[in-house]
């Protein structure tokens, strides 16, 4: 067969999805037999109709086999962590080396922001000469000597999928869940992983606000990557207040070096707690996890990752000399006294967005030096000798109004912060 309107037609008329259907639209899809009008139907069909946890587990199967599929021969376990994104969320720049310090590979293929939400190679283009774009030879040595790498996907990796995001944009079935999810874990899985454990966020910085939506999406990327194969489980993560202190490229960087040694707070609670997930998937033993953080083993894997893909060497001991500072940087005044109560936090984002720092279109360019940080966090004290934050930014114009878009963010009261693990969804 090799028509696609049965497919569609079966979708469309509650039928499903078998392996052989989703085959023939993911093929279609990389090399173009399929049209943008059927893709758009097939999108639709799926919206409407669901292909449930069989027809989800068929069409990533299928999304990931429509390009090149990573394999490994190495001395261990092969691990990554997808995140949903969120603000201030640099998790994966302490997991990696953390796990890669542990004895595990961590092949991580990472995407560029869009939207409210920071891309992790956007932060890590922040540092001098780091490529994120690696032919796959050169991938595959930095993550067989130094245990990690963290790169942008290259073009026949799950092509599938790159087709369809565009369609799903332009057809109105973003909200999917049956093609969010062969959209996230066609990408993951062409990696070649053992193991896989998912942050999705929920709370007013996430993409899915609510905590039942987020533990839908969780439920069925568990599913359908372990159907799939990969041994996987997800953590309901809070995003009702930004995870670091900080947003913004450089910025997020110089937090994840201070994690890296040893800082406490959020970020390295999450990014302990999600990386002692990977190493019980991948069947290893995680105590003395904090240890290994604690000891400068992680600092000293991520400062070989960043000079192995072509940053300067001396990052970690020197991060002042290699970070680009804004020539502006200005207090955030609290509007009164008192406790912060909420955070409208995706409203953070977007004054990251206005200072320059993300981009709306995938072509825009990104200031890497300005942003957000020592951002207030929920149930904290501010008032007049303190601030709800800094900003940075190119000029004043731009500063002043991010200071007016991080005040109305936060509205003062009694909230507090809720759980930082709100559920867990098991392999």
């Amino acid at each position: 067969m090799t028509d696609p309107r049965p497919v569609i037609s079966a979708i469309r008329d509650g039928r499903g999805l078998d392996g052989p259907g989703a085959a023939l639209i993911a093929q279609g899809l990389a090399d173009g037999s399929v049209s943008d009008a059927q893709a758009g139907a097939f999108a639709m069909a799926v919206l409407t109709k669901s292909v449930g946890p069989a027809g989800r587990v068929a069409l990533t199967r299928a999304m990931r086999d429509s390009g090149h599929v990573l394999q490994w021969d190495l001395s261990g376990p092969v691990v990554d962590k997808h995140s949903t994104g969120g603000i201030g969320d640099t998790v994966s720049l302490v997991l990696a080396p953390l796990l890669a310090a542990r004895g595990v590979f961590v092949p991580m293929i990472s995407g560029r922001g869009l939207g409210h939400t920071g891309g992790t190679l956007d932060k890590l283009e922040a540092i001098p000469g780091y490529l994120c774009d690696q032919p796959e030879d050169d991938f595959r040595r930095i993550v067989r000597t130094v245990g990690c790498a963290i790169v942008a996907a290259t073009g026949d990796v799950a092509p599938a999928d790159r087709r369809l995001y565009a369609i799903r944009d332009e057809s109105g079935t973003v909200e999917s869940i049956d093609l969010i999810t062969a959209s996230i874990l066609s990408k993951k899985l062409a990696a070649g992983l053992d193991a896989l454990v998912l942050d999705v966020k929920a709370g007013s910085g996430a993409i899915l606000k609510k905590a039942d939506s987020a533990g839908r999406l969780a439920q069925a990327l568990v599913e359908t990557a372990n159907g799939a194969g990969c041994r996987t489980s997800a953590f309901i993560t809070d995003m009702d207040q930004p995870l670091a202190r900080s947003a913004g490229n450089a910025l997020e960087i110089h937090e994840a070096i201070c994690a890296l040694r040893g800082q406490a707070g959020a970020l390295r609670d999450l990014t302990l707690a999600l990386a002692a997930e990977c190493l019980t998937l991948a069947g290893r033993s995680a105590d003395g996890l904090a240890d290994t953080l604690d000891s400068g083993a992680a600092a000293e894997v991520f400062g070989r990752m960043v000079a192995a893909q072509g940053g300067p060497r001396d990052l970690l001991d020197r991060p002042e000399a290699h970070l680009a500072r804004a020539p502006l940087i200005l207090p955030i005044p609290a509007p009164a006294a008192g406790r912060v109560g909420r955070i409208d936090v995706t409203a953070l984002g977007h004054a990251v967005l206005a200072l320059g720092g993300g981009r709306v279109r995938a072509a825009e360019a990104i200031d890497h030096r300005v942003g957000l940080n020592r951002l207030a966090k929920l149930g904290e004290e501010v008032g007049p000798d303190r601030p709800l934050g800094m900003v940075h930014a190119a000029d004043d114009t731009a500063a002043q109004v991010a200071i007016a878009a991080v005040q109305a963010a936060y509205v003062l009261g009694d909230g507090q912060p809720g759980p930082l693990i709100r559920d867990r969804i098991g392999a």
